[in-house]
C-alpha cells in the first residue's frame, strides 16, 4: 500500500461493487457511489473491451464483496431497532455506506490509516459525494489502542456498536485478528463484529486451487499477501476466547442461498468464503 492512498486490494473491492451496480441483474446491493469514488481509476478495473470476461472470472469475488456488506448492513439494521446507533468500518478503505446511509440518527465511524482516510475525502469531494453522520477516526495501531482512537472521534465508549470488518484477516497474521477481536470485544455488552476469512484452499478441487495460488502470488508481489485461512471451528474458538456469542457463520453456500438464488447471470460465491457476525 502506498502512503496516502488506499491499498490495491481496496481499489479491487470498490470495482467488484461498481461492476455489480453495471452488469449484474438484479442488484441486491445498491451503491451509487462505487464508480463515482474510484474516479479515473475505475477505467482500469471495467475496461470497455475486457468487461465481459471480467465480469466472468470476477463473479465469485464479487459474490462474496457484495455478500459481505449485505451480512453487515443488514446486521445493523437489526440492530438498529434494538435502539444501537454506532456503526465501525475497520479498514474502511473505499467502502460508500456512510454516504448512503438510511439511518440518519446512526453514527458511521470510519477506521483506518490517517493519511488513507485524508485521501478518501479529498476523493469524496472531487466526486461530489456529501458527508452525513460520519466521523473519521485516523488510527495507528502500532501507536494506540482501537478504544483510543474511537473515542478521540466521538464514539460513545459505554454504547454498543455493530462493527464492519470485511475483506481484512486474510491480509493479517491469528495473533492480529485474535488481538482486534479482543479489542472489539472489550466495548461492551451489546456489540456485534461482521467479518469474513476464507477456508485453507487445500480443501478445494486442484483447478480452483491453482486460480487462488495465481491470485495470491499477485497480491503478494504487490506487497499484500495473503496470510490467514481458518477452519470454522478456529473461527469460533477465537470468538469464543475473544468472549463473543450468538455466532452466526455463512458459508458460500449460504450466501447463494440468501442473496444469490435463482438467479441467471451466474453470480455466486466461492463454497470455501465465509461472512460471520458475533455478539458479545
Amino acid at each position: 500500500m502506498e502512503d496516502g492512498k488506499p491499498s490495491r486490494t481496496a481499489f479491487a473491492a470498490a470495482g467488484y461493487r461498481a461492476t455489480h451496480q453495471l452488469f449484474d441483474r438484479p442488484i441486491v446491493l445498491r451503491d451509487p457511489h462505487a464508480i463515482a469514488i474510484m474516479g479515473g481509476e475505475a477505467g482500469s478495473v471495467i475496461d470497455g473491451q475486457r468487461f465481459q470476461e471480467y465480469v466472468r472470472v470476477s463473479a465469485p469475488m464479487r459474490a462474496q464483496i457484495v455478500a459481505r456488506s449485505l451480512f453487515a448492513e443488514e446486521t445493523l439494521g437489526q440492530a438498529v431497532e434494538r435502539g444501537v446507533r454506532q456503526y465501525v468500518l475497520l479498514g474502511a478503505g473505499l467502502d460508500t455506506f456512510a454516504y448512503r446511509n438510511p439511518w440518519p440518527d446512526v453514527r458511521v465511524f470510519e477506521v483506518d490509516y490517517p493519511a488513507t482516510g485524508e485521501w478518501k475525502r479529498e476523493r469524496l469531494a472531487s466526486a461530489g459525494i456529501v458527508a452525513r453522520n460520519v466521523a473519521y477516526a485516523g488510527l495507528d495501531f502500532e501507536h494506540e489502542t482501537l478504544a483510543v482512537g474511537l473515542e478521540r472521534a466521538g464514539f460513545d465508549l459505554g454504547k454498543p456498536a455493530v462493527f464492519a470488518w470485511l475483506g481484512v484477516t486474510v491480509y493479517l497474521t491469528r495473533e492480529a485478528i485474535e488481538a482486534m477481536l479482543r479489542a472489539v470485544a472489550a466495548l461492551g455488552e451489546g456489540t456485534e463484529i461482521v467479518f469474513d476469512y476464507g477456508e485453507p484452499r487445500e480443501q478445494l478441487p486442484e483447478m480452483l486451487q491453482a486460480k487462488i495460488q495465481a491470485r495470491m502470488a499477485v497480491l503478494a508481489a504487490a506487497g499484500e499477501p495473503w496470510v490467514s485461512f481458518f477452519a470454522p471451528a478456529d473461527v469460533r474458538a477465537l470468538l469464543d476466547g475473544a468472549g463473543f456469542s450468538e455466532i452466526e457463520d455463512l458459508t458460500g453456500l449460504d450466501m447463494n442461498r440468501r442473496w444469490f438464488k435463482d438467479r441467471t447471470d451466474g453470480l455466486a460465491a466461492w463454497p470455501l468464503a465465509h461472512v460471520v457476525r458475533a455478539r458479545v
